[in-house]
C-alpha cells in the first residue's frame, strides 16, 4: 500500500485528505467513497506517517520472534471453520473452538484475538482485516463475499481449495528443481575442493617445466592462486552481495522491480517461464472466483492484484482498472498488459459479451494450469542438458589442465 495526499473541494472547502490506497487511481476511488459529492483536484504521493513506519517496524520485530504458520495450518483451520458453520454452528462457538484446540500457537494467538474482536461487536470481515498479512487479501475477500451473501462456510470451502491448489504448485516447483540445485551444489563443492586440494599438489611439479604451460592448465593455477590469496575474501564478498541484495528485494521497492523485472526478461531462461504461469494461473483463478461470486470486477481486480508478488507483472496488471476508468474494455485492458495469448483474450472477449466472463476466466485458468503443470513435470529435461553441459566444462578443464602438462612431460622423456 502507499500513502496519497488528496486535494478536493468538498462543501464549499478545500481539504487535504491523507489515503493508504494501491494506486491514485484506487486514492480517488476511495475518497468518492468517503465524501461522494467531493471534486477530487489534486493527488501526490507521499511518504507513510512516522507512527506508522514505528508500527510497521514493531509489527516485522514481532514477528521475527514469533512462530511462524504454515500455509497447511491455515488451510486446516479454514476448512475446520467451513465445515463447523456448515453444519449449522455459529461462527463464535466456531472460532472459539479453533481458538481453543488448534496446534499452532501463533494461530491460535490470531484465532483467539479474532473471537475477541467479534464479541467486541466487529464484524467477521473487520476483525480479520487485522490479520490480512497473515492470511492474504484473498481470506479477507472470501470472508466479506461470505458476509454478503450469508453463506459463510460455501466462501471459506471455496478460499480452502483456492489456497491448496496454490500450495499444491508450489510444492511441485520446489520438488522439481531440489534435484538439479543439489547436483549443481554438489559439483561446486568438488571443483573447489580440486582447486584448493588436488591442484597445489601439481603446482609445484609444472613450474618446473620452464616451458609455457598450456591455456587449461594456467586457468587452474590462476583459479588457485586466486582462491589461497583471496578466497575468504570472495566468500565474505559473494554473501555479502547475496544478504544485501535479499534485504534490498524485501524492503526497497525499486530494488525489487528492477529484480523481478529482470526475472520474467525473456533472457533469463525457465525462470521467466515459471514465474510468468504460475502468476497468470493464481491471477485468473482468484479473478475468475470473486466474479463467479458476485464480487464487483473493479474490486475483484484489485483483490487478485494485491495477491500477486512479482512487481514487473503487478505494475502492469494494475494498468487495467485504470484503463478500464477510462472507458476501455476488460478484454482490450487486458490486451494491453501484453501477458495474454491471442486466444486466451479472444475467449474472454466472447465471455465479456456473452456475459459468461465467469465461466471463460475459468477456462483461461484451466489453461494456465495445464501449461504450468506441464512445464514443472518437465522441467528436469530443460535443466539437465544445461548441468551436463556445465559438468562437462567442469571435468574438461580438469582434465585438460592436468594432464596436457603431463603428456608434454612424457613427450620429453621420450626425446
Amino acid at each position: 500500500m502507499q500513502y496519497f495526499h488528496v486535494t478536493l473541494f468538498h462543501k464549499g472547502k478545500k481539504h487535504i485528505e491523507l489515503i493508504q490506497a494501491r494506486s491514485r487511481l484506487h486514492a480517488v476511488q476511495r475518497i468518492k467513497q468517503l465524501f461522494p459529492s467531493a471534486m477530487v483536484i489534486k493527488v501526490v504521493q507521499t511518504s507513510a506517517p512516522l507512527e506508522e513506519i514505528f508500527q510497521e517496524n514493531f509489527l516485522k520485530i514481532k514477528h521475527f520472534f514469533t512462530p511462524q504458520i504454515s500455509m497447511s495450518d491455515k488451510i486446516a483451520t479454514i476448512r475446520q471453520i467451513a465445515v463447523m458453520t456448515d453444519a449449522g454452528i455459529s461462527m463464535d462457538d466456531t472460532l472459539k473452538e479453533v481458538a481453543t484446540y488448534t496446534e499452532n500457537r501463533a494461530l491460535k494467538t490470531v484465532y483467539g484475538q479474532i473471537y475477541h474482536d467479534i464479541n467486541a461487536g466487529k464484524s467477521i470481515s473487520e476483525a480479520m482485516q487485522s490479520y490480512v498479512k497473515i492470511f492474504g487479501n484473498i481470506a479477507f475477500a472470501m470472508t466479506s463475499l461470505g458476509e454478503k451473501t450469508g453463506n459463510i462456510s460455501a466462501a471459506y470451502y471455496r478460499l480452502a481449495d483456492m489456497l491448496e491448489s496454490m500450495q499444491d504448485n508450489q510444492k511441485k516447483f520446489k520438488k522439481a528443481i531440489r534435484s538439479p540445485l543439489i547436483t549443481l551444489a554438489a559439483m561446486a563443492i568438488a571443483f573447489a575442493i580440486l582447486i584448493m586440494v588436488v591442484v597445489p599438489k601439481f603446482k609445484n611439479i609444472f613450474i618446473k617445466f620452464h616451458t609455457e604451460l598450456p591455456l587449461p592448465t594456467q586457468i587452474l593455477l590462476k583459479l588457485e592462486w586466486l582462491f589461497s590469496h583471496y578466497g575468504i575474501l570472495f566468500f565474505i564478498l559473494l554473501f555479502s552481495i547475496f544478504v544485501l541484495t535479499i534485504y534490498g528485494y524485501a524492503h526497497n521497492k525499486n530494488i525489487k522491480l528492477k529484480i523481478d523485472s529482470m526475472m520474467v526478461h525473456p533472457k533469463f531462461y525457465l525462470l521467466n517461464k515459471i514465474i510468468h504461469l504460475s502468476t497468470m494461473y493464481q491471477f485468473n483463478m482468484i479473478l475468475s472466483e470473486l466474479i463467479k461470486s458476485g464480487v464487483p470486477i473493479v474490486e475483484a481486480l484489485n483483490t487478485s492484484v494485491d495477491m500477486i508478488d512479482n512487481l514487473a507483472i503487478k505494475k502492469k496488471l494494475l494498468s487495467v482498472n485504470e484503463n478500464m476508468s477510462h472507458g476501455v474494455d476488460f478484454s482490450e485492458a487486458l490486451a494491453r498488459t501484453e501477458l495474454y495469448k491471442s486466444m486466451l483474450l479472444q475467449m474472454i472477449r466472447a465471455g465479456e459479451t456473452s456475459g459468461k466472463l465467469d465461466k471463460m476466466l475459468e477456462k483461461v485458468t484451466q489453461y494456465y494450469e495445464k501449461e504450468y503443470k506441464d512445464f514443472i513435470d518437465n522441467i528436469s529435461a530443460y535443466i539437465e542438458p544445461i548441468i551436463m553441459v556445465f559438468i562437462a566444462g567442469l571435468v574438461l578443464l580438469m582434465a585438460l589442465g592436468i594432464f596436457m602438462p603431463m603428456w608434454d612431460l612424457s613427450k620429453v622423456v621420450n626425446r
